[in-house]
Formats: C-alpha cells, sequence, structure tokens
C-alpha cells in the first residue's frame, strides 16, 4: 500500500512539472517570442547582420537617409549621412547600443532576404540575396532641412502631415545627437549627462500642455453642445472660484462670441466656457481628439494626459485654455489640425510608405486609414473659419503667406519655469484644399506661439506649397 501511494506520489509530481513546463513553454510561444526574436541582444540578429547587408532608408524622394557599407573586414557599417537630423526618427543601429525607431520597429524588413518562391518568381542572383529591403518614408528631406534651419538650434517640434491620408512629411525634434556609431560611442556619457534631455523625441515622446491650441478641440466641443452663439464682456480677466484667469497682456475685447473669443484667443471666454461645458463634455472632446488614447505609429509615441477624475470648476477653467494637467505631444496637435483640414476626419499617421525588396518589388505598403472622426463636417468648416481668421487678422498673422489661404491657431502655455512659457503654432493649407497640416512647438521658449512658432509654420508650409 505505501508502495503505491509513493508511486502515485511520484507520478503526481511529474505531471504537475510537465504541466509547468507546457503552460511555460505555451506561455513563451503566445506572449514573448516575438520579444525575444526582435531583442537588441539576441545573437541570432547580429549574425544575419553578418550575412545580410542592411537595407536602405529613405525619404519619399529617394534622397538616402541610411545606408549599409561594406567594410575590408567583411563586415559592415551604418552611415547616416544627415548626422542628427533624423535621429528621432530613424534611430540608430549599433551592437553597443542596440536599435531604434525605424531601425528597430522594420528591423525585420531591412534584414529580410527573398523566399524560394520569391527567387523562382522573379529572379535574383546570389548577391542579391544578401542584401536586405531598402524602406520608403512619407518624409521629404527638404522639408526636415528647412525645419532644422528654421528652429535655429532652439529646443522643440516641427511636425507636418498631409491630413487628407496621414503621410508624415516632416518629423523634427530638437536638440539631437550623430546616430552613427564611432559618434555614439565617443559622446554617450555626456550626452546621458546633458540637461536638455537630446534622447527625448519631443516630436512624439515630449508631453506638454498645449495652452491655446487645445482650444479647436472646445470650440468642437462647444459647436457640438450648443454653445454655437456663446456670448460673454471680456473685461481682460475673469474670476473663477477665487482664481484670476487673464488674456495675454490682460488685453479686454468686449462683448464678444466664439469666433471672436479664438481669433483673440480669449483666455476669460475659454475659461468660462471650460466651466459652462463641464467634465464629461471635456472629456469626450480630448478622447475624440486622441488625447489619452495611444496613437498607433511607426515608432514609439507616449499618450497625452488628461490628468483628471472628477474636476473642479478652476480646473474645468484651466483645460478650457489648454492648461492644467492637460499634456500632449506635438504629433497629436499637428493631427488635431489635420483632422479640422479634412473635414472632421483624424486620418493615422505613418511614417513608412512602402518596402521595397532588393529586386524592385514591394513587400509591404501602406495606404490611407481614418482613425477617428473628431467632428462634424458642419463643425470643422466653422472651426476652419475660425482659424482663418486667427491668421488674417488675429494672433496667427505672422503665418501669412501672399496668394494663399493660411488657417491656424497659436498656443502659449505655462510652465514650471516662470517666464519660461512654452509656444505652440498648429494650421493648414490652403484653406479650401488643405495639402499639409503642420504643428511648431518650441519648449521654454519665453515667447508666444505668433511670434516664435507662426514664422516657421510658414516657412514649412511655403517649402511643401512651392509658394
Amino acid at each position: 500500500m505505501n508502495y503505491n501511494k509513493k508511486i502515485i506520489f511520484v507520478l503526481v509530481i511529474m505531471s504537475v512539472l510537465f504541466l509547468s513546463i507546457f503552460v511555460y513553454l505555451t506561455y513563451f510561444t503566445l506572449f514573448q517570442a516575438d520579444g525575444l526574436v526582435s531583442s537588441n541582444y539576441n545573437r541570432r540578429l547580429w549574425e544575419k547582420e553578418e550575412s545580410v547587408l542592411r537595407g536602405s532608408i529613405l525619404d519619399r524622394r529617394g534622397t538616402v537617409l541610411a545606408e549599409s557599407e561594406k567594410n575590408s573586414e567583411g563586415g559592415q557599417k551604418r552611415v547616416y549621412p544627415y548626422g542628427s537630423l533624423y535621429t528621432h526618427v530613424i534611430g540608430y543601429n549599433t551592437r553597443s547600443y542596440g536599435k531604434t525607431n525605424l531601425e528597430l520597429s522594420f528591423n525585420d524588413y531591412l534584414l529580410r532576404t527573398e523566399s524560394l518562391t520569391e527567387i523562382i518568381q522573379y529572379g535574383m542572383d546570389d548577391e542579391e540575396l544578401k542584401r536586405g529591403s531598402d524602406l520608403i518614408t512619407t518624409l521629404d528631406h527638404r522639408l526636415m532641412a528647412e525645419a532644422r534651419d528654421a528652429m535655429n538650434g532652439r529646443n522643440g517640434a516641427v511636425v507636418a502631415l498631409n491630413p487628407k491620408t496621414g503621410e508624415v512629411l516632416c518629423l523634427y525634434s530638437g536638440p539631437s545627437f550623430d546616430p552613427n556609431e564611432d559618434a555614439l560611442v565617443k559622446n554617450w556619457p555626456d550626452l546621458t549627462l546633458r540637461d536638455d534631455s537630446p534622447f527625448l523625441a519631443r516630436a512624439t515622446q515630449g508631453l506638454y500642455a498645449p495652452g491655446s491650441t487645445f482650444k479647436i478641440a472646445v470650440t468642437a466641443a462647444a459647436l457640438e453642445h450648443g454653445y454655437g452663439n456663446y456670448r460673454l464682456d471680456d473685461e481682460g480677466s475673469t474670476k473663477i472660484d477665487g482664481r484670476t484667469f487673464r488674456n495675454s497682456g490682460g488685453t479686454g475685447y468686449g462683448n464678444i462670441g466664439l469666433g471672436e473669443g479664438f481669433k483673440y484667443s480669449s483666455n476669460v471666454l475659454f475659461s468660462r466656457l471650460g466651466v459652462e461645458l463641464g467634465t464629461s463634455t471635456l472629456k469626450k472632446a480630448a478622447e475624440d481628439f486622441m488625447v489619452t488614447k495611444k496613437i498607433p505609429f511607426d515608432v514609439p509615441t507616449n499618450f497625452s494626459e488628461w490628468g483628471y477624475g472628477s474636476m473642479e470648476k478652476t480646473e474645468l477653467a484651466s483645460v478650457g485654455i489648454g492648461q492644467g494637467k492637460l499634456l500632449t505631444t506635438p504629433l497629436n496637435m499637428a493631427m488635431v489640425a489635420a483632422a479640422i483640414a479634412n473635414n472632421g476626419v483624424m486620418m493615422k499617421p505613418y511614417l513608412v510608405q512602402r518596402v521595397s525588396s532588393p529586386n524592385g518589388v514591394s513587400v509591404y505598403e501602406a495606404s490611407p486609414e481614418a482613425l477617428a472622426r473628431v467632428c462634424t463636417t458642419s463643425t470643422a468648416a466653422e472651426i476652419t473659419g475660425f482659424m482663418l481668421d486667427c491668421v488674417e487678422s488675429g494672433t496667427g498673422a505672422n503665418a501669412r503667406i501672399r496668394g494663399i489661404e493660411v488657417c491656424g491657431k497659436t498656443g502659449t502655455a505655462q510652465n514650471e519655469r516662470e517666464g519660461k512659457d512654452h509656444a505652440w503654432f498648429v494650421g493648414f493649407a490652403p484653406k479650401d484644399d488643405p495639402q499639409i497640416a503642420v504643428a511648431v512647438f518650441q519648449e521654454y521658449s519665453g515667447s508666444s506661439g505668433g511670434a516664435a512658432c507662426a514664422p516657421i509654420a510658414k516657412r514649412i508650409m511655403r517649402q511643401w506649397l512651392g509658394v
């Protein structure tokens, strides 16, 4: 009897161990395998890097942004001809520090070799089989270079989109660093200690109060909830639960409505309007414009943040003017402007247009995809009129382009540094057939969006439109 109990005990233990191994292998296969396969520490990937010449990365017009060169020792070296300009988009590819951004997210394609079926169908020689596929991005090198020059060393971001498709035309972040391996290894210790955070991709991962640019979303909520005729007497400041909200410079605009409040960026009107709209309506507006939601994208992005549960009146007023705990990325705000330009439909942004195999066959091709309906077509049209007035005769006058109707919204956002406000401008052009939507952001600029960012947006739009 004791002998049988011992056998049963051993069988139970073995069964538990077998089941544990089975559960672990199942979990590993379903949830961990992909991550380990693409891990920077996977030696097999680096072995493949030695046998396959990594594919190139190009802009939309064929300008080479990253390529691999064979060296005399039989290995290869990744080369970034424009240095720091594309680091926060393309990333880097090094043995020392791994891969980031497009180099990581499209790694499988960049190392991709052809299947036997494709070899038979299209024909390839041995040399071609040793080369990975190329990425053709949606980026325009001319816009990227223009953004860098226009920012002139100031910290911030410039984002430009095709509002009709979601193609990312420009995704500039500064400061940056040289991603070429020799420079990266040499400078890494200093880069990690710098106060200006050069590793932060401000366009996609920097989180900032959007200031008055968020009044676009607040205006959409107001128009769709019966506040189209909202008016008040603006005397330059207003008190809400003991806290004073002031217009820039304390300027009063008299008896104004929604359109005039938008054009002059009246904090008095929009703080009061935020209280009127209430928590649920403001939060829904933020959600509609993808604030609080993860933006699907080809490189990592940070969630924009709402930061509130139930809200007091002063918190509602703060959100009404784009302040408080509300934080967004420049990419998100470019998408806000693009959605208005696209009749209220926000398109999914994308960076890679297609992937081309060594023999020129497309193995991946992106297509436009609607991400969200942020407001009705009529609401988008009304806000477009407000944004046109903002540039024609309001705070966005520095974005005006002769012969082109430009629509925009300026923003100035307070932060933890007194007297060092963030500056914003978002907009699009031309009004009746939008070809480009932009967001320009300057970190701790100490200036207004109209003064600091609108001229940069103008340069980007002019470059794209060829005027």
